[in-house]
């Protein structure tokens, strides 16, 4: 998104107060219980209904007072916003500049990620827009909590504040989560959300991280380091050092090159900003207020929708909330969503109308509880749904079964009233199993001249796969008459007897003294 914020901030606020106002006096519907997990809700066709008509003139405008009162920026929760204040236009390029705090590195590490930047204006130029719709709200947190402001830099080196960036190692949003790392700092991610791609939580998280980081080490260098290549690495790089009797700072350790690289080129974009001509390169200008506001959300609602109420493409409604793995938000995990100022007046007005009119559910999609395992093909005739459609909604790969406790995202009926809890929004989880036939499980005594080779080679195995199951080297030769186990397909399997069910089971021989029993897989 290209747009700029233009002056008239005291309008689009007095606006979007209006908004706010509609809707905390709208309307919504009373929750009831939701249908029973085996009973999938039927399906109802996605909403397509145009967009509301914006409020008559007669409808209540507040005073300019009471719209600053109902303005909320995310990062600074019941602070009144003063549409008067004088930084509220001023460069937030500057506001960085004072808050630059790191000791500087001079290298020719840093000369090369200098060079390489200053050789790619277009992609700075990208990079720089995309980072100003979050820079605010960035650097907010950053001076919240007394720490250099260089760091408000550091999605620049990350991901180039591509929100949905992932890396070859699965590292997942604007400030690069790794899954483990995520969920330690209280980043959700399961079927429905993945925090590490939302920008506010991320950010916290992130910041947290680095907190902790630099309390470890006492370095903002080392810290860095550690964000990157982690903190048991580091330490023992120091650990090292310290036992060579060799200085334990950043440019003395010996670490990866992408370690080595990855605090100068934070360096070279520190040094672009404080002067972005030494280097051919122009920055986008940036105003000190936020660039985008929350606005609350109370029942679900289909992403498109949300997307169609605030005016804008769903590609510039998944900028600002990126964290959405479905195509549906669920007010109870998610219940704010960050739109930039006028479009949120915009869906906030919509809203209100949407909801005002009554229309019934805002989300054509909920959750379902799948109660056995099943194929994906049952499951969706048991919801309605084309195969090929649950198969793409909900991420599930050919040759696999869904099984049972599952959450499974399908077509909201018209008779579900309540929206997904907060418990399944947040616990949701989809678990597979490969669809094949159940093993056979095959066991005998061994003949003389039996090795695992031999015994896989009979049954089609991997050697490997008979001496785990026997708890054997690969190599090993089996002792005769020592009990091997196999697991196999039952078309695979070499001819057997089974007992009957009412009589006790009588072995059968199989050539050079082998017995074999066969049973079903446990």
């Amino acid at each position: 998104m290209e747009e700029r914020i233009p002056m008239t901030l005291t309008h689009r606020l007095t606006a979007l107060a209006t908004a706010l106002l509609l809707a905390a006096c709208a309307n919504t519907h009373p929750p009831s219980s939701a249908p029973a997990a085996d009973t999938p809700p039927a399906p109802t066709p996605a909403i397509t209904a145009a967009l509301p008509a914006a409020p008559t003139s007669a409808a209540l405008v507040p005073t300019r007072e009471r719209a600053a009162g109902l303005l909320e920026d995310a990062l600074r929760p019941g602070e009144k916003v003063d549409l008067d204040a004088a930084d509220v236009n001023a460069d937030l390029w500057a506001r960085l500049r004072k808050g630059f705090q790191l000791r500087d590195l001079d290298d020719d590490w840093v000369r090369k990620a200098e060079a390489w930047y200053s050789a790619r204006p277009d992609y700075v130029e990208r990079m720089t827009t995309r980072g100003s719709r979050y820079l605010f709200h960035i650097l907010d947190e950053v001076e919240k909590r007394g720490m250099p402001s260089e760091l408000a830099l550091l999605p620049f080196v990350e991901s180039a504040f591509v929100t949905h960036a992932v890396s070859s190692a699965k590292a997942t949003g604007m400030w690069q989560f790794m899954p483990a790392t995520g969920r330690d700092f209280d980043l959700k991610q399961n079927i429905f959300r993945d925090d590490r791609r939302d920008v506010l939580a991320s950010t916290r998280a992130a910041l947290d991280y680095l907190g902790r980081l630099y309390k470890m080490f006492g370095d903002w260098h080392l810290a860095l380091a550690a964000y990157n290549w982690g903190p048991g690495n580091v330490q023992k790089a120091v650990a090292r050092n310290q036992r060579l009797g060799l200085p334990t700072d950043y440019e003395s350790l010996k670490i990866p090159d992408e370690t080595r690289y990855y605090v100068p080129k934070l360096q070279a974009v520190k040094n672009i900003v404080l002067a972005p001509e030494r280097y051919a390169l122009t920055l986008p200008p940036v105003a000190n207020h936020p660039y985008f506001l929350s606005v609350r959300i109370e029942r679900d609602i289909d992403v498109e929708l949300a997307a169609r109420l605030a005016g804008v493409s769903l590609e510039t409604f998944q900028q600002f909330n990126p964290q959405m793995n479905k195509p549906v938000i669920l007010a109870a995990a998610t219940p704010q969503v960050l739109l930039p100022y006028e479009q949120a007046s915009v869906f906030a007005e919509n809203l209100a109308s949407h909801v005002g009119e009554n229309r019934g559910p805002m989300a054509s999609w909920t959750a379902w509880i799948v109660p056995k395992t099943m194929s994906p093909a049952e499951a969706a005739k048991r919801t309605g749904m084309a195969e090929a459609q649950l198969r793409e909604v909900n991420k599930i790969p050919p040759k696999m079964l869904v099984k049972a406790g599952s959450t499974l995202l399908v077509p909201r009926g018209e008779h579900v009233v309540a929206d997904v809890s907060g418990q399944l929004a947040d616990s949701a989880a989809l678990n597979l199993a490969p669809d094949a036939p159940p093993l056979r499980r095959v066991s005998f005594k061994a003949g003389k001249a039996d090795t695992v080779a031999s015994v896989a080679a009979r049954y089609q195995l991997r050697a490997e796969q008979v001496a785990q199951w026997n708890k054997v080297g690969a190599n090993a030769r089996f002792k005769p008459g020592q009990a091997v186990v196999v697991y196999t397909a039952p078309s695979s399997a070499a001819p057997v007897r089974v007992a009957a069910a009412k009589a006790p089971a009588k072995a059968a021989k199989l050539g050079r003294g082998r017995t074999v029993v066969a049973a079903a897989a446990p």
